[in-house]
């Protein structure tokens, strides 16, 4: 008896034990075990609800003047003076023709009011506009009726251009320091004799969701929108992500789906029940979803709001929207068992944002998806530019079931413009694998390659390059603890297309 009583408590110690460790397991992480064998094989589902026109051109089509979006840099040279306007100082100044090439206070971006109508940002911020002695200068920070203007295209030459202020008059240049606003536009005439006449030159462009919505204006941005949604991801894309071995899909989404179905304008309501729909999807097919939020308000980066300014987290008050935000998106899903992850802020740009806004809003957005769930992670994206890769660490670190995204590609920097095939190889091999290796630590947060693409510099490259280059991609990226995302599912560039890539037997998963 006293033998069978000291085997009983044996066994009943281990399996105390056994019930213990599996209670801890499964509870460190909020619910997760984070050392699971799981990881996310995800593709980004972009240009669907958050618009980049280099994945979809077309959509862009049929807005009237669509070379004139918002953001749009345009550069203006005096045929008479033979230079280019410029804000004095970059802004705050007066507008002068004396520039022989055209840089930063040469270029005025546009706001557009219509397909002919706008108001020109200089450098500095400030609006070009009339004073009342009618000379053109750049002092106001709002743009009024003085700030409006029309341009008048020649129609043999699109480049030659007259721009009329509201005064009813055309800009003119009478001498390299005095603009003014008060040429009659003469008898017509295009030529280089004529002081209204200015050479126009595009200086980079924006093509997201402020731009086809305000260039189409309300009615057709909602008709274009809504059927853009309806069609780009449907459905059958979840069945092919789900039977070629993926496992999750990470959506971008902008700050205005949480006011969803009214916006503000220029935005257009419809987006967020295609993200429902995503879901229903996504739990159909038994998928994981990662909400990215790829656009705060302000703008985090120079890519994703009006003019390419960086207003985020300079205020409390974009702090607090961006919240409010991941608030709403994760009450939304919390009880949806396809929702994995939440990505608080895509890219932020260093050293615009700086690392204690980042910071600041991490710990406020974590908090913020851990009032309604205890099991998503919470993803927070690296700085991009001159940040060091692992300044997150510490702070992450201490909160559970955080994860670190950082983005690898080869690619955007001049770097990789002469490397060879070989190289490329290496560099993934190489330098990828310790990067990687850098930010991925025993006891800090997980590690996720949130985007990464079968891409590179390399010319005539043969689909054996290719299908090598994604290989090494992948054998690396999935080392990363939480996983990684092909950018992007669909693309009219077919390398940046996985489902092309996968059809095409260009990627093997």
């Amino acid at each position: 008896m006293a033998t069978y009583s000291l085997c009983a408590r044996k066994l009943l110690v281990v399996y105390y034990l056994f019930i213990i460790s599996s209670c801890c397991k499964i509870s460190f992480s909020h619910g997760r075990d984070i050392n699971t064998s799981f990881r996310v094989k995800a593709v980004n589902l972009g240009g669907w609800l958050f618009t980049e026109g280099w994945i979809k051109p077309s959509l862009f089509d049929g807005i009237p003047n669509k070379d004139f979006l918002d953001g749009t840099g345009l550069q203006f040279k005096s045929v008479t003076v033979g230079k280019y306007l410029c804000a004095e100082l970059g802004g705050g100044n007066i507008i002068v023709a004396n520039r022989t090439a055209a840089s930063g206070w040469e270029t005025f971006k546009i706001w557009r009011i219509n397909s002919t109508t706008f108001n020109f940002r200089v450098f500095n911020k400030e609006f070009v506009g009339i004073d009342g002695s009618g000379n053109v200068v750049a002092v106001e920070n709002k743009p009024g009726l003085s700030e409006t203007f029309e341009i008048v295209r020649n129609s043999d030459d699109p480049s030659r251009v007259r721009i009329k202020s509201t005064n009813g008059f055309f800009l003119q240049v009478k001498t390299e320091e005095l603009v003014t606003a008060d040429h009659n536009g003469g008898n017509g005439g295009w030529g280089d004799d004529d002081p209204s006449v200015f050479i126009m030159k595009t200086s980079g462009k924006l093509d997201g969701d402020f731009q086809i919505t305000n260039g189409y204006g309300p009615i057709m941005a909602a008709q274009v929108m809504r059927e853009h949604w309806n069609t780009f991801i449907v459905e059958e894309d979840f069945s092919f992500i789900k039977s070629n071995g993926l496992n999750a899909v990470r959506i971008p989404v902008g700050w205005w789906i949480a006011s969803d179905p009214t916006p503000p304008k220029p935005y257009v309501g419809g987006s967020l029940q295609a993200l429902d729909n995503a879901f229903l999807w996504a739990r159909k097919y038994g998928l994981k979803v990662i909400i990215d939020l790829h656009a705060a308000p302000g703008s985090q980066n120079p890519w994703e709001y009006r003019d390419g300014t960086i207003e985020w987290g300079k205020t409390d008050d974009t702090i607090h929207q961006t919240v409010e935000v991941i608030d709403f998106l994760t009450a939304r899903y919390a009880k949806n068992p396809s929702l994995y992850a939440v990505e608080l802020i895509n890219e932020p740009l260093a050293p615009e944002v700086t690392l204690d806004m980042v910071k600041k809003y991490y710990q406020a957005g974590y908090n913020a998806v851990r009032k309604h769930s205890s099991t998503a992670y919470v993803v927070m994206s690296n700085r991009l530019g001159p940040a060091d890769s692992t300044e997150l660490l510490t702070f992450a670190s201490g909160l559970k079931g955080s994860v670190i995204d950082v983005h690898y590609y080869n690619l955007f920097s001049s770097m990789f413009d002469n490397m060879s095939v070989q190289q490329n190889f290496d560099f993934v091999n190489t330098n990828r694998s310790a990067e990687l290796n850098t930010v991925t630590q025993s006891h800090g947060p997980l590690t996720f390659v949130g985007e990464w693409v079968a891409e590179w510099q390399v010319r005539d490259a043969t689909k054996e390059d290719y299908q090598k280059f994604a290989k090494a991609q992948l054998e690396v990226f999935g080392r990363a603890t939480f996983g990684w995302a092909y950018w992007t599912l669909k693309n009219v560039n077919n390398h940046w297309s996985m489902e092309w890539m996968i059809k095409n037997d260009y990627i093997k998963l």
